[in-house]
């Protein structure tokens, strides 16, 4: 608890409005695409994009270091992509959609390069040079180094500069608001957070595109601004989620100490390249877990051999492994991974010539809002697209994967919402509910003493890394939900200072309720499937159960008003009830092996 210098009034001023066409929210590369490709479909429309930061400048398609992944040379397939992207799933993956993927991830890049301006790593000869990357059987990543993403997200900048497109930069999305009887999205609430200051944004069509919630725990690799809010506010509004189990740990993130730059990723391709993982030992593990691929083995597996081996008293005293690249050269190490070499060098160390120490950190979320081919959710004007999304990856994402996503589905998404919109009038919205929200979310401002959100953050973290991460169980998780239930009760009574102007305490306050709101569902969908498969990981199931489980969870929120139910479909949480169903998975185009 912790004390207020002085106490707001609660009277509500009338809500700032703004009306839109097009309302994309994210300035990742998924919320760029879309503005792009909606705006080149229909230079007409009304277009908004809302970033929690800066646009192109925020968001974790900035950070991609390793690459993305596309089909070029005659002799990979688009089978072959395909076949590593459902094998590394485990086939849970929408099918139609990682076909999608892979059909259109040499066409964006094209795009990226001869329309938009990217610059790609070639070979002497002129051919774009493309890297290996872990679970993939051809060399099918290409890159800018190792800071493809900056390459990337400033060439798409500089063209979303250049067309007439509103940005609402440092402002934050709080809900999704409905028309009035709640049949529809009509816009969307957000934070001015550098005024303090809500405001209403009435459009024909929303895009979510925020980004994960990784953030959630102790270890972690997203850009801090993540805080699964797109999936949080989707939930509340009832629409459809799906594999939300399903969290990535990459196998190397720095370990700092206190440092922000603890968990930050240390790149796939050094794992191409050849690096070798050892343990405080000196032994080099993976031969353990994957004698043939070893480290080339899937995030998944590479991430869980990790933490195995440090819970087994085989990790470094501050709870990590050893990567080591010096074998390679130090020339060539410095040639080919100039900005992994600089990240390691702001904590002291030099990857050219030594180990550097490394922990599993919390990555990508793969699952999110149920999705169709063109970025459509259950609600009707809503669309997302993007780490948002569930059904490309299945269990597991592969490396390069990720980035191709967001630009495949990116574009997808803004060519459909300039297609849905048009003709449609602008929807009213649900005044009262917006009002209702905003007071809400100037709470915290409002209480004389309340909970510390960084206190609530920082338990959120230990809690989820050591009961909703790498390896779980019944009994884990079980307790894992009844602490979640309430944190995301007390998080209900946080206070922070009354400054509306850039605070960041209150900033904190909204994250950790979204962080909260996404890890219980996390927690419970990881409870219901008992078995392991991809990045879900049962220690009292460890392997997978096609019989039972070759299938997706997917829930369905309760809708706009209700607070977030327990998610077993009972109605005996602190809401309505929530719907919950096991989906088969869509296998549409391949089966996984018949054992012999």
């Amino acid at each position: 608890m912790r004390p207020m210098r002085r106490e707001v009034g609660s009277a509500m001023e009338p809500l700032e409005q703004l009306t839109t066409d097009c309302l994309i929210v994210g300035g990742g590369g998924a919320g760029v695409m879309a503005a792009l490709h909606a705006y080149d479909a229909n230079p007409e429309l009304d277009i908004t994009i809302v970033v929690k930061g800066l646009v192109a400048q925020s968001g974790c398609t900035r950070m991609v270091q390793g690459g993305y992944n596309a089909v070029l040379d005659p002799r990979d397939s688009f089978a072959a992509h395909f076949g590593d992207t459902v094998r590394g799933g485990g086939f849970l993956n929408d099918q139609d959609l990682a076909w999608t993927l892979v059909n259109e991830a040499p066409v964006r890049l094209v795009e990226l390069e001869n329309r938009y301006g990217c610059f790609f790593d070639r070979h002497p000869d002129g051919v774009i040079h493309q890297k290996p990357f872990a679970g993939q059987s051809f060399d099918r990543t290409v890159h800018r180094g190792d800071l493809t993403g900056i390459e990337i997200m400033g060439r798409l900048k500089d063209q979303l500069f250049a067309r007439r497109l509103r940005r609402l930069e440092e402002h934050r999305a709080l809900e999704l608001v409905p028309a009035p009887g709640g049949g529809a999205v009509a816009g969307a609430l957000l934070l001015d957070m550098r005024r303090g200051v809500p405001v209403l944004v009435r459009a024909r069509a929303v895009l979510i595109a925020t980004g994960g919630g990784a953030t959630m725990y102790r270890i972690a690799a997203p850009s801090l601004e993540k805080a699964g809010d797109g999936v949080a506010m989707a939930w509340r509004a009832g629409a459809r989620l799906m594999d939300m189990e399903m969290m990535q740990f990459h196998p190397t993130g720095l370990l700092a100490g206190r440092s922000r730059l603890t968990g930050s990723v240390l790149e796939e391709g050094l794992r191409g390249a050849g690096a070798h993982l050892r343990n405080a030992r000196g032994e080099r593990y993976m031969a353990r877990y994957d004698p043939e691929r070893q480290e080339r083995s899937t995030r998944d597996v590479v991430s869980r051999s990790g933490y195995q081996e440090i819970m087994a008293g085989r990790g470094t005293p501050a709870g990590g492994v050893w990567i080591d690249v010096s074998h390679l050269g130090a020339a060539n190490v410095r040639r080919q991974f100039p900005g992994m070499v600089e990240r390691c060098k702001a904590v002291g160390v030099d990857l050219a010539t030594e180990p550097v120490e490394v922990s599993p950190t919390a990555h990508f979320h793969m699952g999110g809002i149920a999705i169709d081919a063109d970025c459509r959710t259950n609600l009707e004007g809503l669309f997302a697209a993007g780490e948002d999304a569930a059904g490309v990856h299945g269990s597991n994402r592969l490396g390069g994967n990720g980035v191709a996503e967001s630009i495949v589905f990116g574009a997808r998404a803004g060519e459909a919402m300039a297609a849905y919109v048009a003709g449609r009038d602008l929807p009213a919205a649900d005044a009262a509910f917006a009002a209702a929200a905003a007071q809400a979310a100037l709470a915290p401002l409002q209480r004389a003493r309340g909970e510390d959100a960084f206190a609530l953050r920082e338990r959120l973290g230990v809690l989820t890394w050591e009961q909703v991460g790498l390896v779980r169980d019944a009994a884990g998780l079980s307790a894992a939900r009844t602490e979640l239930d309430d944190l995301y009760a007390r998080a209900g009574g946080v206070a922070v200072n009354p400054e509306r102007r850039l605070n960041g305490e209150w900033q904190q306050a909204l994250d950790v309720r979204n962080l909260i709101e996404v890890a219980r569902l996390i927690a419970r969908a990881a409870l219901l499937r008992e078995e392991s498969r991809g990045s879900h990981y049962r220690a009292d199931f460890p392997a997978p159960d096609d019989a039972r489980w070759l299938a997706n969870i997917c829930f369905r929120g309760p809708g706009w008003g209700s607070s977030s139910s327990d998610g077993d479909g009972d109605g005996d949480g602190d809401g309505a009830a929530v719907q919950t169903d096991l989906r088969p998975a869509r296998l549409t185009r391949m089966a996984p092996a018949v054992p012999a």
